[in-house]
């Protein structure tokens, strides 16, 4: 944590009653605080002291912060209600409508506006209307004929720019998305009576049956199967919000039934591989997410895309890719690693698999380009190069994952490559 002035004791005295009004912004930014927490976080600081804020924050934190993904909103909350005197005037900046553009989203920090909601939520009343004008008297008309729906707009936000009631709405979005496949010829036969290839075999046994005379000719025609479905999620600190809310949608397709998949396997990787495909078949989201984050310890840590390609190559590949299998990697591609092993472990993932798809929300950007090492290293070697940041990006999956002559982004940043 960055290091803060020292507080000064208020004269009136009203630390329990901010330390609860603290507790209620983060209940309503999305932190599951209730009553028990805020008489636990009292009695704390009361042990701890109030002498240094570096004390104080880390009081406040072991008491309210339970799981790494609360750990940003917890930050942003907090500096705005303990430390910025204009923090009101700061927060108002972050409710209005922003002009979409590189600069102020990079500018703009993850949680922030889901903090502002939450402190401003008591602070916001509707204003008295003017003297001399009775309010259910007036009559306001508005053009909406070039506006867009909430959810057309839903559809396109960004998952880090969200608030809470635009997360909520868009999990539930999430929910019922399908990610139909169409099946897989195989080489296998089966009976058909409209078959183009004779089965001869079938047709004697059954003349047999007639004294050996044939009454008809049985066919057969290739059978179909269903493709299986591999995601490999990075949920490193870059990548978390993001995450997130794939495994969403993970968890919608792997729950349900008659879109073709036969199988959905999971894979969570930060600095090291996490196999959560046991926990994503729980029919509920919350509790299937809450255990595959307790299993997998590297949430928001750092990135070795490489070492852990490295270990599922050699310790999942097998079971896992066979049979054609369809492989969503979704990952900025900023990788610590040697580029060589990435380059050699994406080429060796890509051989493995029937399509490798690769979302990134970074191309989210209109001014993206593959200058980082992890990008350039692992673009050459997938199928499809798509943005993975809204809604609307994961609708597109289904036109990649049909279309295997789709690549996406990836003819267009190739070229700049090569350049």
């Amino acid at each position: 944590m960055a290091r803060y002035a020292e507080l000064s004791i208020p004269e009136d005295g009203k630390l329990v009653d901010n330390i609860t009004h603290f507790a209620r912004a983060l209940r309503r930014a999305g932190l599951p605080v209730g009553p028990g927490r805020v008489r636990r976080a009292i009695e704390a600081v009361a042990a701890a002291g109030f002498a240094h804020k570096a004390d104080f924050y880390w009081t406040l934190h072991a008491v309210f912060v339970n799981r790494p993904e609360e750990r940003q909103v917890f930050n942003q909350i907090f500096r705005l209600y303990w430390r910025d005197p204009r923090y009101l005037e700061h927060m108002m900046s972050l409710m209005l409508p922003a002009i979409r553009n590189v600069a102020e989203e990079k500018a703009a920090e993850a949680a922030a506006k889901r903090a502002a909601e939450a402190l401003l939520a008591d602070t916001q009343a509707t204003e008295p209307p003017a003297s001399g004008h009775d309010s259910e008297d007036t009559e306001i008309q508005i053009d909406a004929s070039q506006t867009v729906s909430s959810t057309e707009r839903l559809r396109h936000l960004d998952f880090e720019q969200m608030s809470t009631a635009e997360m909520a709405a868009a999990k539930r979005m999430l929910a019922h998305l399908a990610l139909p496949v169409k099946p897989l010829q195989t080489r296998r036969l089966r009976p058909s009576p409209t078959g183009r290839k004779p089965d001869w075999r079938a047709s004697m046994r059954a003349a047999l049956r007639h004294g050996g005379e044939m009454t008809r000719i049985h066919r057969r025609r290739p059978a179909t199967r269903w493709p299986a479905l591999v995601v490999l999620c990075d949920i490193s600190g870059s990548m978390s919000q993001y995450s997130r809310m794939v495994l969403h949608f993970v968890h919608a397709v792997a729950n349900q039934r008659g879109q073709g998949w036969s199988k959905v396997h999971s894979f969570t990787f930060g600095t090291r591989l996490t196999n959560i495909s046991h926990h994503l078949r729980s029919r509920d989201v919350d509790s299937a997410l809450n255990a595959a984050g307790a299993q997998a310890q590297d949430w928001q840590g750092g990135t070795r895309i490489g070492q852990c390609l490295r270990r599922f190559n050699v310790d999942w590949s097998r079971r896992v890719l066979g049979q054609g299998a369809v492989v969503l990697l979704i990952s900025d591609g900023l990788d610590r690693d040697d580029p060589a092993l990435l380059a050699r472990e994406m080429q060796r993932l890509h051989l493995s698999s029937r399509r490798l798809i690769w979302l990134n929300p970074l191309l989210r950007w209109d001014s993206f380009a593959p200058r980082a090492r992890g990008v350039r290293a692992m673009l050459p070697h997938v199928d499809s190069f798509r943005a993975g940041h809204c809604i609307a990006s994961l609708e597109a999956l289904a036109h990649a994952i049909s279309q295997s002559d789709d690549q996406g982004e990836k003819a267009r940043l190739m070229a700049m490559l090569n350049d």
